[in-house]
């Protein structure tokens, strides 16, 4: 699908955006737009770049990174006025980030990980795809010594999630991991615009905002990602792969993909919707 889940274990990738610079808008040139603003935008392919609907102004925006030369910026700038969307820059860099944690290991990287799903009998980590990607046997230790299980599904680009099937005799409850502690997972559920959120990864821990924007098309350095949640969290390297989710309900909401930005200034990050994952390869959360 182009547009439009947790455990004692985190995996991890994201993007990251300070919130003090996410608000530093290039000046706003936009004319009024001469075509579908969707359209134009769904065109841009320029790596550092993200776009979406701002739900504080009901404005198509257009991002860039710091990576993004003067001459992509003047292209991307004609593309916004005849959007009539807003151009904003963002300091950092926009990207999926997998470290060395609390977390997943494997081919040498360490994500987070997102939920615990099953189909009858047989479990699966959900993860970013990104990390699948990166191998196809997980442990649960950095000493790659406990054995998690064998990646079987990665959909990345476009989306980002991969699945890994338990194969190890690892404890792997329904919830998420807090740092510390336990949250009962008791099932997904729906971002909207406002929402109060928690992320968890391996490591930064627990950090905690709101949604921002919903169906946000984000263009990494190494692919493009669709329909992808936003929020005000922060990230760094190896929590990727690590849930979004709501506290006082216990509801999943995504998987953090990238991001930007980190969480000593603050960040951006953006995540997979669970249900997609979810319906993608018919698993329920336990």
């Amino acid at each position: 699908m182009r547009r439009s889940p947790l455990a004692a274990l985190a995996l991890t990738i994201l993007l990251l955006v300070t919130p003090g610079a996410a608000q530093a808008a290039v000046p706003d040139r936009a004319a009024a737009p001469t075509a579908d603003p969707v359209a134009l935008l769904s065109g841009v392919r320029t790596a550092g770049t993200a776009w979406g609907l701002d739900p504080g102004t009901g404005r198509m925006t257009l991002t860039v990174d710091d990576t993004v030369t003067p001459r992509d910026l003047r292209a991307l700038r004609a593309v916004a006025d005849r959007a009539g969307a807003l151009l904003r820059r963002e300091p950092g860099t926009l990207r999926p980030l997998i470290a060395g944690g609390q977390g997943i290991y494997g081919g040498g990287a360490r994500c987070s990980l997102g939920a615990n799903a099953r189909s009858g009998s047989t479990y699966y980590v959900i993860t970013a795809g990104h990390c699948t990607a990166a191998a196809a046997t997980w442990y649960a230790d950095s000493a790659q010594s406990t054995v998690l299980g064998t990646r079987t599904a990665t959909s990345y680009p476009t989306n980002d999630y991969g699945l890994i099937r338990y194969t190890g005799r690892i404890a792997h409850p329904s919830a998420v991991y807090t740092y510390p502690g336990l949250l009962t997972i008791n099932g997904p559920g729906t971002a909207y615009i406002g929402q109060a959120v928690c992320r968890s990864g391996s490591t930064t821990g627990v950090r905690c905002g709101t949604v921002t924007g919903l169906n946000q098309t984000v263009n990494y350095a190494t692919g493009v990602i669709y329909g992808l949640i936003r929020t005000n969290i922060c990230a760094e390297p190896g929590d990727s792969g690590g849930p979004l989710y709501m506290a006082a309900t216990g509801t999943i909401l995504g998987i953090l993909s990238g991001g930007s930005g980190n969480c000593t200034t603050g960040g951006t990050t953006y995540y997979q919707p669970i249900a997609e994952v979810l319906a993608a390869y018919g698993l329920t959360l336990p």
